[in-house]
């Protein structure tokens, strides 16, 4: 008798392979179809909206509100501020991560569940906190006058009011990073006489580089677009406290509507830009790995 080849040798499973299971393989197409919807709806559908807004009149007006002294103005101060609180909020946070996973000390829980309060708390009554302590009738007004410092309706109040909001975005980022590190590696180097800074230069830090790198970028995204607090205790006086989110605001108020597209856009695009190159990046370096 004559044996059919690959007939024996075979298990009943894949004599016989089972059918396909097609609620399952559609379930899964549904699922990542909703996905594909929300994330549109969200990110895509705006930013083409912007585009679309902003190059309602052609790209000469675009070009305009760009040469516009009032808009370079605002940009730079909402740049200037930016880069304040992310060098503030890359010490400072750097710090405050390293003392919640290395120290214990009373209160601890506390501080840490206060790190989370600018996600829970409206901007609006951030800045007008800011304005009960720094205004003229403010708790800290007599100390104010006396060094002859000007908060409220200034540069400084705005970046209080920025550092507040952007305080957990390096904290978080690093805090988790560096319970996975663990300290075996820096007690080794303190067993070899290495010093504190030398140890954190060269062991801890270069664990820390992609946390603090996101940190950094996340900051300074928020940053650049913060509105509601900078608004309350900035005031949104033109050529002097008048950021690009503001700007934005008394364009879309005066129905300068090309410029408002234009600015919000250009914001849009390079928080968006410098999220997802600072993601490249990562990704290229630990391909190369």
């Amino acid at each position: 008798m004559t044996l059919q080849p690959g007939r024996l040798g075979k298990t009943p499973r894949e004599r016989w392979p089972r059918p396909v299971d097609w609620r399952r393989r559609w379930l899964r197409r549904a699922l990542v179809t909703v996905v594909l919807l929300y994330v549109g709806i969200l990110i895509v559908a705006p930013i083409a909206g912007l585009v679309a807004g902003a190059l309602a009149q052609g790209l000469g007006p675009v070009l305009a509100t760009f040469r516009d002294p009032q808009v370079q103005k605002a940009f730079g101060l909402t740049l200037r501020i930016s880069l304040l609180v992310v060098a503030i909020q890359a010490v400072f946070g750097t710090a405050v991560a390293w003392m919640l996973v290395r120290d214990d000390f009373r209160g601890k829980k506390f501080i840490n569940g206060l790190i989370d309060l600018p996600f829970a708390v409206s901007p609006v009554v951030v800045g007008y906190m800011l304005l009960l302590l720094f205004g003229r009738q403010g708790l800290f007004a007599p100390v104010l006058q006396t060094l002859d410092m000007r908060v409220a309706f200034a540069v400084p109040g705005m970046a209080l009011a920025t550092l507040f909001v952007t305080l957990p975005f390096m904290i978080r980022e690093l805090v988790p990073i560096l319970q996975a590190f663990g300290v075996q590696q820096e007690q080794a180097a303190a067993t070899l006489g290495a010093s504190g800074w030398t140890t954190f230069r060269r062991i801890t830090l270069p664990a820390l580089r992609w946390g603090f790198i996101y940190g950094v970028t996340l900051t300074l995204a928020r940053a650049l677009g913060e509105f509601g607090a900078v608004l309350v205790i900035g005031g949104g006086i033109q050529g002097r406290t008048e950021t690009a989110t503001l700007y934005i605001y008394r364009a879309l108020d005066e129905r300068q509507y090309v410029a408002a597209y234009s600015a919000a856009l250009a914001l849009g695009l390079f928080s968006l830009l410098l999220v997802l190159g600072t993601e490249l990046l990562r990704r290229r370096e630990e391909s190369r790995q």
